[in-house]
């Protein structure tokens, strides 16, 4: 296994389980067989193998996430949420060329948009790939390959992060973006589910029967498609090694919004492990009720070095 996620997995492991024995953690880290956390509200149960008739709250497909989506039948899927790498050349990651990024997330596109059930969303969130120094915007690549599978964008949602590292010869990068695809025109959508406070909340009707009236909904405004989420940076109390860490709330307004409870969710890059912590952590409140079966891909292509 890649070294660096074996070491994250373990640390993850003590993180998100509330466990500090080395058995556990090793398990995470690993993928052998099956293994339970025990919860006070009842157990907890990970596998590494997908199976259709399996009772296990998560699974963490430990191999090519190609692999992993060939094994998931037709329209089983609520909810995919993801971040594949951006072919930068980070250490988790094999370079490639352009071409060939682009027929590899072609491959697990029409995956995912096979296993999506019709009432399903596809949440992609990407950011830039760097070509001599110059900006290519990843969304603007993939969008193509999205539409020629039949998906609707439904939102461009921008994620501004607001914090990072400052740049002396261009504007600082404070945004991502999330494409949001749909399969149908009944898909799942929770709006009340995350409204946010209204900006001017005292706003009354001015004309018409209503004047004078509130006119804000009681139970908040809708959260636009500019999300002003902070990321997550050192010193963060959700913090863990994973490389590219999603917020918590990022993923909780997903969530909510798109799935129903009992939902499976898949993410084929493990870029959102905190789907975990969410499963695990907060069983007491809305999300974590909100939670079906998890399945998580490891490294996405196989990585073997």
């Amino acid at each position: 296994m890649y070294p660096k996620w074996q070491a994250f997995l373990a640390n993850s492991a003590k993180q998100f389980f509330s466990v500090n024995d080395y058995e556990t953690a090793k398990y995470i880290s690993d993928y052998m067989g099956k293994y339970t956390v025990d919860k006070e509200k009842g157990k907890y149960k990970i596998d590494s193998r997908f199976s259709v008739k399996s009772k296990a709250d998560s699974i963490i497909y430990p191999g090519d996430c190609i692999e992993l989506l060939r094994k998931i039948p037709d329209d089983f899927i609520q909810l995919i949420i993801t971040s594949p790498p951006y072919n930068n050349g980070k250490p988790y990651e094999d370079k490639m060329s352009i071409k060939e990024y682009l027929d590899w997330q072609k491959q697990v596109i029409s995956e995912c948009v096979r296993v999506l059930k019709p009432s399903g969303s596809i949440c992609w969130q990407v950011g830039n790939y760097y070509e001599n120094g110059a900006v290519v915007p990843l969304d603007i690549l993939l969008f193509p390959i999205f539409k020629s599978f039949g998906l609707k964008l439904n939102n461009r949602i921008i994620w501004h992060f607001g914090y990072g590292g400052n740049s002396d010869r261009k504007l600082s990068r404070r945004y991502e973006t999330i494409l949001w695809w749909v399969k149908a025109k009944d898909y799942v959508f929770n709006l009340d589910e995350i409204r946010v406070p209204h900006n001017v909340p005292g706003k009354t009707a001015y004309k018409g029967s209503d004047i004078g009236l509130l006119t804000p909904n009681p139970l908040g405004a809708n959260p636009s498609d500019v999300w002003n989420i902070l990321n997550v940076k050192a010193g963060c109390k959700e913090i863990t090694e994973h490389p590219a860490q999603f917020p918590l709330e990022l993923i909780r307004r997903l969530v909510l919004s798109m799935s129903n409870s009992g939902d499976c969710v898949l993410d084929p890059f493990l870029e959102v492990e905190l789907l975990l912590l969410l499963g695990l952590k907060m069983e007491e409140g809305l999300l974590g009720r909100r939670l079906g079966r998890i399945i998580l891909g490891l490294l996405g292509r196989g990585l073997d070095n």
